[in-house]
């Protein structure tokens, strides 16, 4: 007796108290002018501006991500999710360009996403400089890894696979993998229909 009604406490606190709040907080997201897709499941999250994130449908983004647009407010999106993206809990989009991530992506707990950094010439201070900016594009199918950081400028192919903890500073290819510090291809993704024709 015991068992269903644990079960039964189980199924109301995570699958209908959740599903109540999960509609509310869309509701107060998109108020605030986030652009959310249908058929999204979002955690308690952090966020500067709004306005500046658009999430594709059918997303699920775990608790204590933060969306952070490092800059004063403008029109238009610069944090971009494609449809189906799957984001772990507490990964960091610290993003002044932009950042556009893919169809079906999955990105894993604590990665970073960083597309600026500080001036580095010697005749003034670093936290004076201006920064330099490039955006990240990420392509379909990625899969990123655990504690990854990518940095400014950086495209990944559709497919790709990020191992975890890597830092990814330079551009990967469609269906390579990568990993280390800094990260390099160690690998690539076979076609399986192909293998299997052999």
């Amino acid at each position: 007796m015991k068992g269903i009604y644990d079960k039964g406490i189980f199924f109301l606190r995570f699958r209908i108290f959740d599903a109540f709040l999960n509609f509310f907080r869309i509701k107060l997201f998109r108020l605030y002018g986030m652009e959310i897709g249908t058929a999204c499941r979002i955690s308690k999250i952090l966020f500067t501006w709004p306005n500046q994130i658009s999430i594709g449908n059918s997303c699920i983004l775990e608790k204590s991500i933060y969306f952070k647009f490092d800059g004063i407010w403008r029109a238009g999106k610069s944090i971009i999710l494609g449809n189906n993206v799957f984001v772990g809990t507490n990964c960091e989009f610290n993003i002044s360009k932009k950042i556009v991530i893919g169809d079906n992506c999955l990105i894993a707990s604590g990665s970073r996403f960083i597309d600026h950094d500080h001036g580095m010439q010697t005749d003034t201070l670093m936290r004076l400089q201006p920064s330099v900016e490039k955006p990240i594009i990420i392509g379909n199918d990625v899969w990123i890894g655990a504690n990854v950081v990518i940095l400014k400028g950086v495209e990944i192919g559709d497919g790709a696979i990020v191992a975890a903890g890597a830092v990814v500073n330079k551009p990967i290819g469609a269906y390579e993998i990568w990993g280390g510090v800094p990260a390099k291809k160690i690998g690539q993704r076979e076609n399986h229909l192909t293998t299997q024709s052999r």
